[in-house]
């Protein structure tokens, strides 16, 4: 399955940006989603991933009441609705695709990736 990440930008701290991640190929219905960020110098880390009906999602601590992921299977779509930001959020942000069955906090059980999308939070 081939992402394509967009939404990015330059926001200021304590707003809002809404990611989107385009799949196309094939369906993602059968897939959790995962989003995940790097910032310069550092690897790349856990955001949060998504279930395949959508349902259950889970977070990273750093995000958690912040970030929210949804999906839309039907527009092979998925969403990540990004809150309250803050300078420390800045990162170029990935979504994935696993084919995998457990352990979706690890970025090497995800097969395709996005070509990630810049964001930039200013203090």
């Amino acid at each position: 399955v081939q992402l394509q990440a967009s939404g990015g930008g330059l926001v200021q701290a304590g707003g809002s940006l809404r990611l989107s991640c385009a799949a196309s190929g094939r369906t993602i219905s059968r897939h959790v989603m995962g989003w995940f960020r790097q910032a310069p110098g550092k690897e790349r880390e856990f955001v949060g991933y998504i279930g395949t009906g959508g349902s259950s999602t889970h977070y990273a601590d750093a995000v958690k009441g912040r970030f929210t992921i949804s999906r839309d299977n039907a527009k092979n779509m998925v969403y990540l609705q990004m809150n309250s930001l803050k300078p420390e959020d800045t990162a170029v942000y990935y979504c994935a695709a696993s084919g995998k069955f457990s352990n979706w906090y690890d970025r090497t059980n995800y097969d395709s990736w996005g070509q990630g999308t810049q964001v930039t939070v200013s203090s």
